[in-house]
């Protein structure tokens, strides 16, 4: 009987993903590469304020279920930053990730949400999700938005996860809620440094937000594949999962293109962790999101002889294992040619 249950709940998972995946079929957003700041909040006690942000207003703590860690942001007018040694730390091109939930009790007011701000400490522009639309404000009081696709409008936008994106590159700016991409600016005229989180929490109602990645934004993947190593960020994994998320789908597609396109080139799908753990479920854990993303790209095309899986667990680190971003660096997958 146990053996059977654990058969049904492996299956129902792969179903999982499977439909996710599909979701994300049409999903253009690519993370930068290079991580400036990315927090889960994976070290973090629950009950106390997040220690990688900096609260400027407001109350948060860390709070914990079967899904992992995320913030609570408890009050109006909660201000966080990221603490980032450097004070103007925003690169020309950059991508910013975070989930985020908020409560059906809030009756069309604006979840979590983001704000660039200048070395003045000035909101320049705020990328604003809703339950109707995704709006953002801009310089000169000009506001841009688009309403939400159908299965994210209005409730059915409540009481759910979504993952929002941000990719800013030369001025534009692309905006995306899970697999949709909503707002597109071409000239978006304001010059920020730095980013915080804003929420205005109320009547002790669920405002969360999880998983902040920010990103210095470059486009890589061919030239990388081609030069025979690619080490990647953007394919991502749930705290001690092998199921690909489906935000990776962007980056996945462009590797699927270059091979598919250079049906010769074979390549070591390398997967690593960072140290947290036990070595042998680290090197396990690794070994099954290096096949995760073999079939993941085989079912897409790429003929199998061109890809083998390998796990390394925690043993190849390429930065110190005593901070979180340097851990944060460490979990990656690696594209080597053979």
């Amino acid at each position: 009987m146990k053996h059977l249950l654990g058969s049904f709940v492996l299956l129902a998972a792969t179903f999982a993903q499977a439909q996710e995946l599909k979701l994300y079929e049409k999903y253009d957003f690519v993370p930068g590469e290079k991580t400036l700041f990315d927090d889960s909040f994976r070290d973090d006690k629950e009950g106390v304020p997040p220690s990688r942000w900096k609260t400027i207003g407001g109350q948060v703590v860390v709070s914990n279920n079967e899904q992992g860690k995320y913030v609570s942001i408890l009050q109006y007018y909660t201000v966080l930053a990221p603490k980032i040694k450097t004070p103007a730390y925003l690169p020309k091109a950059f991508t910013i990730e975070f989930d985020s939930y908020l409560d059906a009790g809030y009756d069309g007011n604006a979840g979590v949400y983001l704000s660039f701000r200048n070395a003045a400490n000035e909101d320049v522009a705020a990328v604003i999700p809703s339950a109707r639309n995704l709006s953002c404000s801009l310089p000169s009081g000009r506001v841009t938005g688009n309403d939400n696709p159908p299965d994210i409008l209005n409730d059915a936008f409540y009481n759910k996860w979504h993952h929002i994106s941000i990719s800013y590159n030369n001025n534009q700016m692309k905006i995306y809620i899970n697999q949709h991409q909503v707002l597109e600016i071409p000239q978006c005229n304001f010059k920020a440094t730095y980013v915080v989180i804003k929420g205005d929490a109320s009547n002790n109602m669920p405002m969360y937000f999880k998983n902040f990645r920010l990103a210095e934004n470059s486009s890589i993947v061919s030239k990388a594949l081609a030069e025979g190593k690619l080490i990647t960020h953007a394919i991502r994994f749930d705290v001690n999962k092998a199921e690909v998320r489906g935000e990776s789908m962007g980056f996945i597609r462009q590797v699927v293109d270059y091979l598919k396109t250079n049906t010769t080139a074979k390549f070591e799908v390398g997967g690593h962790t960072d140290s947290d753990g036990d070595d042998k479920a680290n090197l396990k854990l690794s070994e099954q999101r290096a096949s995760a993303v073999k079939k993941i790209l085989v079912d897409l095309g790429v003929a199998d002889a061109q890809l083998t899986p390998k796990g390394y667990g925690e043993t190849k680190p390429i930065s110190p294992n005593t901070t979180p971003d340097g851990k944060a660096n460490n979990r990656r997958v690696e594209f080597v040619k053979k």
